[in-house]
């Protein structure tokens, strides 16, 4: 996905995040993609997702099919 530009992204994190920047931070981006990476490496990569795909993994979370 080279072909995406990320240095106009807006990156966010959820507010419930730990201060100790253990956290994920997303961005939205065109073609209702979004943009993940981890807070500690900003400059490390960044996974891209469609919305459906987004949507799936969200929904996973809420359903409990990652929980340890």
């Amino acid at each position: 996905m080279s072909d995406i530009d990320l240095s106009e992204a807006v990156w966010w994190k959820s507010r419930q995040s730990a201060v100790n920047g253990n956290c994920v931070e997303v961005a939205r981006l065109p073609g209702q993609k979004l943009a993940v990476r981890d807070s500690k490496d900003r400059s490390g990569p960044v996974l891209i997702f469609s919305g459906s795909e987004w949507a799936a993994f969200v929904a996973g979370v809420k359903g409990g099919d990652f929980d340890l």
